[in-house]
């Protein structure tokens, strides 16, 4: 029977992997699970059950190469494969995704931006022209791109996204605050801003309710 890993599982293990990155480009070669456990306010042994459940990984006494680590949580998570990406919608906040700069470190290759507005079309964000949407299926295929990224108003969201499931990506990442129909063999993560705020807002008003009161 195939192993269900939890989402919260799949969460931590891309917090190890970018904090296990990181010490890797700093030169730290070994770590344990108490000081990973101290970097990142997780439980040593969290930290262990995680790992535990893809395998043997570090060595007793002495705790994880760091590299290796690296390495292995990559293919877990399937960030060896270097997934190549495209963003639809260059307004401000595509725009600002686009110049994100730690991408290929995580994994992913941004080789296409689009859009619809003629006054934006032919500019450059990051070294990375922008194409019009009216040629998204012809590039999302040349450039064998598997995530498309949505970034346009809610009420585009799923013409965009139903271009993205025609042109053949195996992903959608949708910024967009509105729910997204789509293929059940398509896998989609949502990033509503809103939500995040409202239950910020929450949390922020509890506490300030129980401080006064």
């Amino acid at each position: 029977m195939k192993q269900t890993i939890s989402k919260a599982t799949i969460e931590r293990l891309a917090l190890y992997f970018r904090m296990l990155k990181s010490l890797q480009e700093n030169g730290v070669q070994i770590i344990s699970s108490e000081e990973m456990g101290r970097k990142l306010d997780i439980t040593p042994v969290q930290i262990r059950k995680d790992l535990a459940l893809f395998g043997q990984f570090g060595m007793k006494g002495i705790g994880y190469y760091t590299s290796e680590l690296v390495n292995q949580i990559g293919n877990i998570l399937g960030l060896n494969n270097r997934w190549n990406m495209a963003i639809v919608g260059v307004g401000h906040l595509g725009g600002a995704l686009a110049n994100y700069k730690n991408f290929p470190a995580l994994g992913f290759n941004l080789v296409a931006l689009f859009d619809k507005d003629i006054r934006i079309i032919g500019a450059e964000v990051h070294g990375i022209k922008i194409s019009d949407i009216k040629n998204l299926k012809s590039i999302v295929t040349k450039r064998k791109i598997q995530i498309g990224v949505i970034t346009v108003p809610a009420t585009e969201a799923q013409d965009v996204a139903n271009q993205l499931v025609e042109a053949g990506v195996k992903g959608i990442w949708n910024f967009a605050p509105t729910k997204i129909i789509v293929p059940p063999e398509l896998q989609i993560v949502n990033e509503d801003l809103s939500i995040s705020l409202s239950t910020l807002s929450y949390y922020i008003s509890m506490k300030f309710f129980q401080e006064t009161f």
